[in-house]
């Protein structure tokens, strides 16, 4: 896969039905098993490429919400890539508190965290132009976004 390739031949999100997964060896994260990459589920096996191809279950639905996200923030892969990026160095100063904390006090990810478990959550979106919850984490303040998670998703004190 030439990654400038994909890059610049993306189709706009909003073109986009489902997002096909491939095994990339460049990267292997640990602890996380899949990546939206530019209409692309990116993964570091076959197997687990295998798994999302075949089944719609709650790994494949959070990814599947980035899609939307990103169908939400002007129908653009880098407009949502900015964003998240912008949101991730804002979380970054949490890193003493949590773990991650410029992942995980992401509001795409907190979005697409605290919804993947319901597989019904998308249905409904595509009229209203894709997933927006994240706007209401990104008002929260990080202290806040910090006890949500820990409460609804990482159970931890």
């Amino acid at each position: 896969m030439n990654i400038l390739k994909v890059i610049f031949r993306a189709p706009r999100p909003g073109n986009i039905t489902d997002m096909p997964a491939t095994v990339t060896r460049w990267w292997k994260r640990k602890n996380y098993s899949a990546l939206t990459f530019f209409g692309y589920i990116l993964t570091s096996g076959d197997q687990i490429a295998d798994h999302l191809n075949s089944r719609f279950d709650s790994l494949k639905n959070h990814e599947m919400i980035h899609l939307r996200q990103a169908q939400n923030t002007h129908n653009s892969w880098m407009c949502f890539y900015v964003r998240y990026l912008w949101y991730s160095l804002l979380a970054a100063r949490y890193f003493r508190k949590l773990n991650n904390a410029s992942y995980y006090l992401n509001p795409f990810e907190m979005e697409a965290y605290l919804h993947q478990n319901d597989l019904s959550y998308l249905i409904g979106l595509d009229e209203s132009g894709g997933a927006s919850g994240w706007r209401e984490y990104a008002k929260m303040p990080l202290a806040k976004r910090l006890t949500l998670m820990k409460e609804k998703y990482l159970r931890i004190e």
